[in-house]
C-alpha cells in the first residue's frame, strides 16, 4: 500500500465505515509536523474539534499546549491525532466498532509519520494502543516497546481539568517524555 498524506486524508474525510460519518461537521484527521519524532494520540474529537477539523483545540488542547511549552516541546514539532476521526455524539466514549473502523487509518498515519515515540492521551487510547487492560492511574508514564517506536500513556488533559490533583503526575510524565525524546535524537 503506497499511501500519500493527501490520499490518506481524502480517504479519512470520505469514510463511511461507521455511523459517525452522518453526524460529523468535519473530519478531524490530525495536525502538526508529519515528520514528527513525537506523536500524541487521543481518543476522539470533541465539539470544538468537530467544528474546526483540528484535534485538541478546546480547553483540553490548551492545557496540553501548556504542558508542551513547560517542557520545551514546540507544538509545531509534534503530530497530534485521535483514534477516531469523527466526533461521537455528546462526547461519549468511542464504541469498539467505531475504533475498529478508524484503526487502519491511524496505523497508516503512524507508518507515514514514522515517530520515535507515541504518547497515548488517556485511558481509552492506551487500552487500544498499548494493552486492553491498561490502568492509567497505575501505568501512566510506563514505557513499552512496539516495533520501531516507544509508547507510553499520560492522563488525558480533559481529566486534568476535572481532577487537578493529577497535574503534578502529568508534569513528571511530560518531563520524562522530553528526556526520552532528547535521548533518541
Amino acid at each position: 500500500m503506497n499511501d500519500t498524506w493527501e490520499s490518506l486524508l481524502a480517504e479519512a474525510c470520505a469514510c463511511e465505515k461507521c455511523e459517525l460519518c452522518k453526524t460529523r461537521t468535519n473530519c478531524v484527521f490530525g495536525t502538526g509536523n508529519i515528520n514528527a519524532d513525537l506523536l500524541f494520540v487521543g481518543e476522539a474529537p470533541g465539539d470544538n474539534e468537530d467544528k474546526t477539523g483540528t484535534p485538541f483545540v478546546g480547553r483540553a488542547g490548551q492545557l496540553l499546549d501548556k504542558y508542551l511549552y513547560a517542557v520545551d516541546i514546540p507544538r509545531d514539532s509534534v503530530y497530534i491525532a485521535n483514534i477516531l476521526k469523527c466526533r461521537p455524539p455528546k462526547n461519549r466514549d468511542p464504541l469498539p466498532a467505531e475504533e475498529d473502523a478508524c484503526m487502519d487509518l491511524l496505523r497508516r498515519q503512524v507508518r507515514l509519520i514514522k515517530p520515535k515515540i507515541i504518547v497515548c492521551l488517556g485511558r481509552i487510547s492506551a487500552m487500544r494502543l498499548i494493552k486492553p487492560d491498561f490502568k492509567i492511574t497505575k501505568e501512566h508514564g510506563v514505557w513499552f516497546e512496539r516495533g520501531n517506536f516507544l509508547i507510553t500513556a499520560v492522563y488525558h488533559p480533559a481529566l486534568l481539568l476535572r481532577d487537578p490533583r493529577k497535574k503534578e503526575d502529568m508534569m513528571e510524565d511530560m518531563k520524562a517524555i522530553k528526556a526520552k525524546l532528547d535521548e533518541l535524537k
